[in-house]
């Protein structure tokens, strides 16, 4: 079943993000990962929550998720995402 991630992202150094976004992309590439939306234009209807740059990534599935966050290549960058932003991360199955 298809699990989508959400990201809220703070990037506080572009020029690092932009290298670790780089890196990032064979590694989505790898476990069939693409992005539904990234950064655009968004809308609060209800509530008090005001994210910063919004992405939505499709996954094959939750386990996909899991062991794409958990693997060596992701974990590597994750440190440089965390030097260069905060974010906030979850997942969800599709229907």
């Amino acid at each position: 079943m298809t699990a989508y991630v959400v990201t809220d992202l703070d990037v506080f150094d572009i020029e690092q993000y932009l290298a670790y976004q780089h890196a990032l992309k064979p590694l989505l590439e790898a476990v069939g990962a693409r992005y539904l939306a990234r950064g655009g234009e968004f809308r609060v209807y209800q509530g008090d929550y005001l994210p910063r740059r919004l992405m939505v990534l499709e996954f094959p599935s939750l386990a996909a998720v899991d062991d794409f966050y958990d693997s060596p290549g992701y974990q590597a960058l994750e440190a440089q995402r965390r030097a260069c932003s905060s974010a906030r991360i979850i997942a969800v199955d599709g229907l």
